[in-house]
C-alpha cells in the first residue's frame, strides 16, 4: 500500500489547524501554549482516512514567522501540500515564504485551499482566487486546483477529500528499496520503555529488532518497538509517520535534527557541492562567503556559502556553490535543502545536494562546473560517470560508488552494466574506475617505467612493490595488482616474476656494460670463497661505480652471482663448489659444526658463517644448538 504524507502550509491564523481538524477530527494543537494563543507553534500530526479507504498522515505546520524553523521540520517529509489561504485576507508574507520553501524542497503535488469561505461574499472570493492563481504562476502549484472551504460549516470539505484522493493516487510512491532513513523531529521517554523518537520515514523500510545508526554521531541502537498513529507495527515503510522505541541509547544521546538510518548508509561531511537557487522574491542576493542557516530534513546548522563560477547569485538566479560547515552533517546526494539569511532570518534560497563529500574546489574551475552540471542533470548515468571521475584512482567499491552517485544498488547495476560493456568503466577486483582514469594511470605507469629503464637499463624491470608505491601509493595492493593485470592483458605490460617492465623494453649489453661484467666476474673469480665486501668492490671501479652496481644487480638476477647477504657475493661456480662440499660433509655425518665446515673449505669463520646462514634462510640447513642438520635432501 502507498503511504503518503499530506501537509498544510500558509500564513499564521489562516485556518490550517481548523482545516486539519475538519478533515481528521483531530486537534493537532497539543501544547497548552498553542491552545491558549490559538496558533500552532510545534508541528502537529493526525491520521486521515480518505473516501477510498486510503490512509494518510497529515502534518500541520506553524505559520507564524517566528516558527519558520519548525515549519521547515514538518515540510521536509511532505508528498502533497494543502496551501491554505484565508479568503478574508488572501496571500500574506508567510504564505509566499512557505510556497518558496515547498518549491525548494521539491514538493510536486498540492491544492490551494481558500479557507474561511463563509466569511466573504462570492465576488470577494473570486478576487482572492484570481490573486492566488496569479501568485502561484511559475511554481509547482501553477496548475493546482483551487477550492474554497469552511472548516466551521463543512463547505467543500468532502470535495476537498475527493481532490486529495486524486492527488494521492497520482503521487509517486517513496522508494522502498533504499536503506531506511527517518529524520527525528521529537524525542521523549516512556516509563517502562525508554527512549522514543518520532519522524517521517522518508525512504526505505524498518522493522523490529533492526540495528540503527543515529547520525551524525553514528551511535548504535536497536528498534524495540514501532508505532504509526498509536498502532503497533512490526514493519514501517517510507511515507509513514513513525514512533520508534529504541533500546541501547539514552534520551540525552539523541535530539531533534538527528537521523535514524541503516548503518553505513549516510555520508558524513564538513562540506558539500550544491545547486543553489535564490528565490525570485528574496530580499537579499547571496554573495560569496556569505554565512547562512542551512536546513536539511529536521536539522539546522550554520554554513559558509562559497559561490562557484561567479561572485553573487541574485534573486531568481540558480548556480552552484560549496557549503562548508564547522561540524559533521549527514546527508545523501539528491537531498533537498533550504537556506535562510544569517541575519535577519529570512528564507533566501535552497536546492539540491549534488555531491555530499567533495574536496575543496577552485571557485572558477570549468571542470568543476561541468561536473556539477552533469550531476544536476538528474541522469543516473551522468551521476555515475561524475562519481567515477571524482573518485579517480581511489577506485571505489560498488557500495561506495552507489552512495557517491546517490543511487540504489539496483539502479547502479543497471548503469554499470552498460558502461562496462561499452568500456567506459572497468571493474578491478570488485572496484570500479572510469576509462579516462585508466588512460591517465597508464600514462603515469609508462613514464615511471620509462624513467626506471633509463636509470636501470640492465634490470628486467621495476620491483612490483616499488611500482605499486609509486603508481598509487594509497591504494590497496589488491586493487593495484588487478590494475597491473589489466595493463598486462590490454596494454602488453610485461611481468617477469617480481618485476614489471614496458612491453617493448629490452636489456642491451653494450660494450661499456660488457666490459664491466667481465671485470666483475674476474674479480669474484680470483676472490673465490673469500671475496671483499660489495662496497669495497664497487669503490674499486671509481667513476664507473654506478655502472658496476647495475651490472652486479643484473648478474645476481641472472644467477651468475649469488648474494649471501647485502655485502658478500660469490661467483656461481664457487658457490656450487661450497654447496657440493656441504653435501659431502652431510653424507658422512648427520650433524655439522661451523668449525668443521670452515676447516673443510679452508676459509675464515666469517665466510663459513655467511654461507651457512644463507642456506638456513633457503631452508637447506637448520641450526640446532651449536650444530646444523640437513633440513631437506639435496
Amino acid at each position: 500500500m502507498k503511504h503518503i504524507i499530506i501537509g498544510t502550509a500558509g500564513h499564521v491564523d489562516h485556518g490550517k489547524t481548523c482545516l486539519t481538524r475538519a478533515l481528521t477530527g483531530v486537534d493537532t494543537d497539543r501544547l497548552k501554549e498553542e491552545q491558549k494563543r490559538g496558533i500552532t507553534i510545534e508541528i502537529g500530526f493526525a491520521e486521515l482516512t480518505l473516501p477510498n479507504g486510503q490512509r494518510a498522515s497529515i502534518i500541520d505546520v506553524p505559520g507564524h514567522e517566528k516558527f519558520i524553523r519548525n515549519m521547515l521540520v514538518g515540510a521536509a517529509g511532505m508528498d502533497v501540500v494543502l496551501l491554505v489561504v484565508a479568503a478574508d485576507e488572501g496571500f500574506m508574507p508567510q504564505t509566499r515564504e512557505h510556497l518558496g520553501i515547498l518549491s525548494l524542497l521539491g514538493v510536486q503535488n498540492g491544492i490551494i485551499v481558500l479557507t474561511k469561505a463563509d466569511m466573504v461574499d462570492e465576488e470577494w472570493l473570486e478576487a482572492v482566487e484570481e490573486e492566488a492563481r496569479e501568485t502561484v504562476q511559475g511554481t509547482f502549484l501553477e496548475n493546482a486546483p483551487i477550492l474554497a472551504v469552511s472548516s466551521y460549516t463543512g463547505q467543500g470539505i468532502e470535495e476537498l477529500k475527493q481532490l486529495i484522493v486524486k492527488l494521492v493516487e497520482g503521487a509517486d510512491q517513496r522508494n522502498q528499496d533504499r536503506p531506511f532513513r527517518l529524520p527525528v523531529d521529537r524525542v521523549f521517554s516512556v516509563d517502562g520503555f525508554g527512549t522514543v523518537v518520532t519522524g517521517t520515514l522518508i525512504e526505505g523500510s524498518m522493522q523490529l529488532g533492526e540495528e540503527v545508526s543515529i547520525y551524525p554521531a553514528e551511535k548504535k541502537a536497536r528498534i524495540r518497538g514501532l508505532q504509526t498513529h498509536d498502532k503497533a507495527e512490526e514493519r514501517a515503510s517510507a511515507g509513514m509517520r513513525v514512533a520508534v522505541n529504541l533500546s541501547g541509547i539514552d534520551k540525552a544521546d539523541i535530539k531533534r535534527g538527528d537521523t535514524l538510518a541503516r548503518p553505513g548508509s549516510m555520508v558524513l561531511s564538513h562540506q558539500m557541492d550544491v545547486q543553489l537557487s535564490v528565490l525570485k522574491d528574496s530580499p537579499y542576493a547571496i554573495k560569496n562567503d556569505t554565512r547562512l542557516h542551512f536546513h536539511h530534513d529536521t536539522h539546522e546548522m550554520v554554513c559558509k556559502c562559497v559561490i562557484l563560477g561567479k561572485d553573487t547569485l541574485e534573486p531568481g538566479e540558480t548556480g552552484y556553490a560549496q557549503l562548508r560547515f564547522q561540524e559533521d552533517v549527514a546527508v545523501k546526494n539528491g537531498d533537498h535543502y533550504v537556506v535562510r539569511f544569517f541575519s535577519p532570518l529570512v528564507t533566501v534560497g535552497g536546492g539540491v545536494i549534488l555531491n555530499a563529500a567533495p574536496g575543496r574546489h577552485k571557485r572558477n574551475d570549468p571542470a568543476v562546473l561541468e561536473g556539477l552540471a552533469a550531476r544536476a542533470s538528474g541522469s543516473s548515468e551522468r551521476q555515475v560517470v561524475e562519481a567515477l571521475r571524482q573518485a579517480g584512482s581511489a577506485m571505489p567499491k560498488k557500495h561506495d560508488l552507489a552512495k557517491a552517485a546517490g543511487l540504489t544498488d539496483a539502479e547502479l547495476d543497471e548503469v554499470l552494466a552498460q558502461m562496462l560493456e561499452e568500456g567506459r568503466a572497468v571493474e578491478l577486483a570488485g572496484r570500479y574506475v572510469d576509462h579516462d582514469t585508466i588512460e591517465s594511470l597508464w600514462e603515469k605507469a609508462v613514464k615511471l617505467l620509462g624513467d626506471y629503464h633509463k636509470v636501470q637499463p640492465l634490470q628486467p624491470g621495476m620491483n612490483r612493490g616499488e611500482f605499486r608505491g609509486k603508481l598509487l601509493p594509497t591504494a590497496s595492493p589488491t586493487a593495484i595488482d588487478a590494475l597491473i593485470d589489466y595493463y598486462a592483458q590490454h596494454r602488453g605490460l610485461r611481468i617477469e616474476g617480481p618485476t614489471i617492465a614496458l612491453p617493448d623494453f629490452q636489456v642491451v649489453w653494450n660494450s661499456f656494460y660488457t666490459g664491466l661484467k667481465d671485470q666483475i666476474l674476474d674479480l669474484y673469480g680470483k676472490a673465490g670463497l673469500s671475496p671483499e665486501n660489495l662496497d669495497d668492490v664497487l669503490a674499486s671501479f671509481g667513476k664507473k661505480q654506478e655502472g658496476a652496481r647495475q651490472v652486479v644487480t643484473r648478474l645476481c638476477y641472472d644467477g651468475e652471482l649469488v648474494a649471501l647477504n647485502a655485502q658478500l657475493l660469490l661467483r656461481r661456480d664457487f658457490y656450487d663448489k661450497a654447496l657440493s662440499a656441504l653435501r659431502d660433509l652431510f653424507a658422512g655425518k648427520p650433524e655439522l659444526l661451523l668449525a668443521e665446515f670452515r676447516d673443510a673449505l679452508g676459509i675464515s669463520r666469517k665466510y663459513a658463517l655467511a654461507l651457512l646462514e644463507y642456506w638456513d634462510s633457503e631452508g637447506l640447513t637448520k641450526k640446532t644448538g651449536d650444530v646444523r642438520v640437513a633440513a631437506k635432501k639435496f
